[in-house]
């Protein structure tokens, strides 16, 4: 992708990769199958990248720290980890008090996850919001349900597209799309001082499935047990594999979820590893067997778009026939 020196170009000038030949000071730069003049910028995340004698320089910015849960118990942690957990209870997804004798709880996020169809599985129903005002998003709507005297931090709501968006003044914000997918935000203020199911937070993904008692945990399920905000609820103790449970819903969930490894969402593949979210539609095509199927699998393939869209690969996968 990089301007190189060709052996068809005279010395001194380097191939531009479209069959002609400049000066290392012109030499273009490639992003997502385009070509990029010297000069031109890109944003990347938070950063720009400017194109300088055939590469990328980039500002190193602090980005905002991205969780995403979506669909039947998907988990994708602040530092990139994915993973799945599928408990039906209240469980903390991210909070910044973490039981270190110096900290002070600012805010807490917690998912409801409830069965959602007759596999085992569950997704988020509901959202709970601790900013010293409580917010509990559901239905396709949220509430303010109560706020504490004297608390110094605000909020404010918008709409864009299909998502709803809950922005606070302390650097927390979460994006919902009124179903079963919820994207937090966190300023680089955090890194390092969250917990739960989201991870910590520290750039290293190795160490996220830290238990709420702060031991080191390899196992999902024991970690994402510890985190529930109930002891009344039943810990779980197997993956569920809905695709065994209905193999008459196999077929037609690897037909479906096939759009991630095609043609069409070719430009991401190289950026974005497609195997763990195709797997993760399929489990939830399979899963959603009381209604809700194609919803299911729509949500799932747009988890894969929006962390396309974050390693600056947009791809425009909806159709007329599809979602």
């Amino acid at each position: 992708a990089e301007c190189v020196s060709g052996c068809v170009c005279p010395e001194g000038l380097f191939d531009d990769g479209k069959g002609g030949c400049v000066e290392e000071k012109d030499c273009p730069c490639i992003h997502n199958n385009q070509w990029y003049s010297p000069g031109q910028k890109i944003t990347v995340d938070c950063n720009t990248c400017t194109c300088q004698k055939g590469v990328w320089s980039c500002t190193e910015d602090v980005c905002y720290g991205t969780c995403m849960i979506y669909g039947s118990g998907h988990y994708i942690t602040f530092d990139g980890k994915f993973y799945d957990f599928d408990g039906s209870c209240e469980y903390a997804a991210t909070q910044d008090f973490c039981g270190d004798k110096n900290s002070s709880s600012s805010f807490s996020i917690i998912t409801e996850n409830v069965p959602c169809g007759t596999t085992g599985v569950t997704c988020s129903k509901a959202i709970k919001m601790f900013l010293g005002v409580k917010l509990k998003l559901e239905n396709k709507d949220y509430k303010e349900i109560q706020r504490d005297i004297g608390d110094d931090v605000y909020y404010w709501n918008r709409t864009v597209g299909l998502y709803l968006i809950i922005e606070a003044s302390n650097g927390v914000m979460l994006i919902w799309d009124k179903k079963t997918t919820v994207f937090i935000k966190l300023t680089p203020d955090y890194k390092g001082k969250v917990c739960g199911l989201c991870g910590n937070f520290d750039d290293k993904s190795n160490n996220d499935f830290t238990t709420r008692s702060g031991l080191q945990e390899t196992n999902a399920l024991k970690f994402g047990n510890s985190w529930k905000q109930s002891s009344m609820c039943p810990d779980v103790t197997q993956e569920i594999k809905p695709c065994d449970v209905k193999p008459h819903r196999k077929s037609w969930a690897e037909k479906e979820c096939s759009i991630i490894r095609s043609e069409v969402f070719k430009i991401c593949h190289s950026k974005v590893d497609p195997i763990p979210f195709y797997e993760a539609c399929v489990h939830d095509a399979c899963s959603c067997d009381s209604g809700g199927d194609c919803e299911c699998f729509c949500s799932a393939v747009a988890a894969y778009a929006q962390e396309c869209t974050k390693a600056q690969a947009c791809v425009f996968w909806r159709t007329p026939d599809i979602c």
